[in-house]
């Protein structure tokens, strides 16, 4: 299993949100790259972008702050970027501009015929999806929209199975009552996730504060995990994020 660092950017700045929420934002760096730097330094090849403007608005309010971080990493690690990503054009512009691979949320559940022949034709291993969920009262996982801020019945079973001719290889799941919450992520989630799709390369999101969470996670076999707020606040140490760094 692989740890992804995750920084989310918000008008320009490194923040976290809780669960989502606008209203409860925690700045961590007013320049991105002193984040990223630190990152590339802990031995991380794969870093995890999200423009938080973009996911809300769909627009890409944070396009410099994206190029000057692909840029800083480039040589050293690659990026993946999300938020607001809507149209093929978007997608085409980040790659164009040094990012490794795009991430693909709402539009992948608003119109999968589209996002399947981004898949064809960008390749499988440039375009991630992200499937950002909330557990409904029988615990089936629901994907949410939009920043978190729309609510749907799909599930994210079907929303998988939607993409199984298409080449979909990488799948990043989160569940939204443990995104920045650092209560633990949802293991049987991924671990039901894995079990179904076993050929999916899926990284795992939210609720990862320990140390014991990372190695929970990595019995379930999924390929990585993204973690923001527990590395933002040294919550884990260069030791304990050893076994999870390729380059470490």
């Amino acid at each position: 299993m692989r740890l992804i660092p995750a920084i989310d950017l918000r008008g320009g700045r490194c923040v976290r949100l809780l669960q989502g929420r606008f209203d409860a934002e925690t700045v961590y760096a007013t320049d991105p790259t002193e984040i990223l730097t630190r990152y590339l330094d802990y031995g991380a090849r794969l870093i995890h972008v999200v423009d938080l403007d973009g996911a809300r608005e769909g627009s890409q309010a944070n396009l410099t702050a994206i190029e000057t971080l692909a840029g800083a990493a480039n040589g050293r690690a690659s990026i993946q970027v999300g938020g607001g990503i809507r149209t093929r054009s978007v997608a085409e512009d980040l790659l164009e501009r040094g990012v490794g691979r795009v991430v693909v949320g709402s539009v992948a559940v608003t119109n999968p015929p589209e996002v399947a022949g981004w898949l064809r034709e960008l390749g499988p291993d440039r375009v991630v999806l992200a499937f950002d969920v909330r557990l409904d009262d029988d615990g089936t996982p629901r994907l949410a929209t939009h920043g978190w801020e729309r609510q749907t019945r799909t599930s994210l079973w079907d929303a998988v199975e939607q993409y199984a001719t298409a080449g979909l290889r990488h799948v990043l799941c989160t569940d939204v009552a443990k995104d920045g919450a650092l209560t633990g992520p949802n293991v049987p989630l991924y671990a039901e996730a894995v079990r179904r799709f076993p050929r999916i390369e899926w990284q795992a999101s939210g609720g990862v504060s320990s140390a014991d969470d990372l190695r929970a996670l990595a019995a379930t076999d999924v390929a990585a995990v993204v973690s923001g707020r527990a590395l933002l606040e040294g919550r884990l140490t260069a030791e304990e994020l050893q076994p999870y760094l390729p380059a470490a």
